[in-house]
């Protein structure tokens, strides 16, 4: 599955579904979470309702992209799943490279590294837990910058790794690789925070899971003065986006000292569904961990649509990634 959180980016979002449904996989599904857009959003994205690919999911308020992902992972039935943003565009080739990854049966530990710290032991067959690719991202100069920073993925617990590899900090798109579900099962969903997929990544290193980079360009990431990331009430320079790095690195320096890894169970307090173009699609996941009173809202609103279907995800080897 792909899940697109988005929140007024009505001249964005129709060419990321858009290129989202022309993945070349047979079984792609594609949910929206609109999080409480008050432009044209939902109309930009009639035209998919037909579509039994596509579920449109409207939040009756904005409780930002870090809840928005987690109502996907809570109520969207999937045995894998990437989030894209609303200006992202993937490769027709993505999501079918990436599920080759995740389907792998002869990846091992390799006996000469240290697999202890991981929990696992040398000579074990491995399940790739997140299957991660390159991508370009296009500036809001018109400027193309390829990003391959592999290393990117421990910047946070190795910093003198990264010098002379240009621009520091989180340069691996963490939040366009398609993850196994049980990930969030044994780990929990986003922290409440814009650097929720930098916290993710973090934690997900912590309890040991296996990444395997495609070291091939499948996504372009094109920028624009309101993405988050430029916009400057959250981009990188931002008061806010300082504060969450703080939290971030405080949990990294806390697993340093204990070799915990945390859990993040979700919390969907405020979260309400105003509309669902497909309601007997959604229902409150059993095995991904839910703060279970935060949801009753988010329940209450799902039973007025006519949300019915059971609460268990679809079974099948990755039958909808």
């Amino acid at each position: 599955m792909i899940a697109i959180p988005t929140f007024n980016r009505a001249q964005q979002v129709h060419r990321a579904v858009a290129a989202a449904l022309g993945q070349h996989c047979n079984d792609v599904s594609v949910v929206v979470v609109d999080d409480g857009s008050t432009d044209a959003t939902r109309a930009r994205l009639q035209p998919f309702f037909e579509d039994p690919r596509f579920t449109y999911v409207r939040l009756v308020r904005n409780v930002g992209t870090a809840k928005a992902k987690n109502v996907a992972l809570a109520t969207v039935p999937f045995d894998a799943i990437t989030f894209h943003d609303s200006d992202d565009v993937p490769h027709p080739t993505k999501l079918l490279r990436q599920r080759q990854i995740l389907e792998l049966q002869t990846v091992e530990a390799h006996p000469c590294l240290n697999w202890r710290l991981a929990g696992k032991t040398a000579g074990q067959r491995l399940d790739v837990s997140v299957a991660l690719t390159w991508h370009e991202l296009i500036t809001t100069r018109g400027q193309r910058h390829v990003v391959r920073r592999g290393l990117s993925l421990v910047d946070d617990f190795f910093p003198g790794l990264q010098m002379n590899a240009g621009p520091p900090g989180d340069w691996v798109l963490v939040n366009s690789g398609l993850f196994r579900r049980e990930v969030f099962t044994r780990s929990g969903g986003f922290a409440d925070c814009i650097e929720e997929d930098r916290e993710l990544r973090n934690r997900l290193v912590m309890a040991g899971e296996v990444f395997w980079l495609i070291e091939d360009v499948l996504l372009t990431k094109v920028d624009s003065p309101d993405s988050l990331t430029v916009d400057t009430a959250t981009g990188y320079a931002s008061e806010r986006r300082v504060r969450d790095r703080a939290l971030v690195w405080e949990r990294v320096e806390r697993w340093l000292g204990d070799r915990q890894p945390q859990f993040e169970a979700i919390d969907l307090s405020g979260v309400e569904i105003a509309e669902v173009s497909r309601p007997r699609v959604l229902a409150l996941a059993e095995d991904i961990p839910v703060r279970r009173p935060t949801a009753e809202p988010l329940l209450r609103s799902l039973a007025a649509l006519g949300s019915v279907r059971p609460a268990t995800a679809d079974q099948g080897v990755l039958a909808a990634a």
